[in-house]
């Protein structure tokens, strides 16, 4: 059966926005803005580290920027993303992208910190796209399972300025 309220264009044009927006306020410390992107149930999940973090509710999004705002080497990263995929309807979806950061301090070359992919569940409140759950990831793993000798996902040691120092 034909869905009866597939993904409008708007729709599609409102989630790109909603990802801008996230990146733009990580990126530029706006906790609060940061915060509205996310619904007040929301889940965000870093499977980076050897141990994943998990951060739940706006209260947990703004913990988890100032946590990014504390770590001496943030300012000046920019979170990238493309190739995004979306499906569901004009309630929910499900996003894919690829994603990566680069550190844009003193002289170039520039350095990139992280490649990954989003794997993203969002929802329509009040009109309005927001994230209902983020889980980030590093392209290796699962992702690269159809190459030969690859899938296994090796987790990565966390560097001493990125130890989470509170989640609230």
């Amino acid at each position: 059966m034909a869905d009866l309220h597939p993904l409008t264009a708007d729709d599609r044009f409102a989630i790109q926005d909603l990802f801008a927006r996230y990146a733009w306020a990580l990126d530029t410390g706006h906790v609060d803005d940061l915060a509205l992107c996310f619904t007040e149930d929301t889940v965000i999940i870093e499977e980076v580290f050897e141990d994943p973090d998990r951060w739940e509710g706006r209260a947990g999004v703004r913990a988890l920027g100032r946590h990014y705002m504390s770590a001496p080497n943030f300012p000046g990263r920019q979170h990238h993303l493309d190739q995004l995929l979306v499906e569901g309807n004009a309630n929910e979806a499900n996003a894919r992208s690829f994603t990566f950061v680069t550190e844009c301090r003193g002289e170039p070359p520039f350095v990139l910190r992280f490649a990954g992919y989003y794997e993203d569940k969002l929802v329509k409140v009040d009109g309005q796209w927001l994230f209902k759950e983020r889980i980030i990831r590093l392209w290796d793993g699962p992702i690269l399972s159809a190459f030969p000798g690859k899938g296994t996902y090796i987790p990565r040691k966390r560097p001493a300025e990125l130890q989470v120092k509170s989640r609230s």
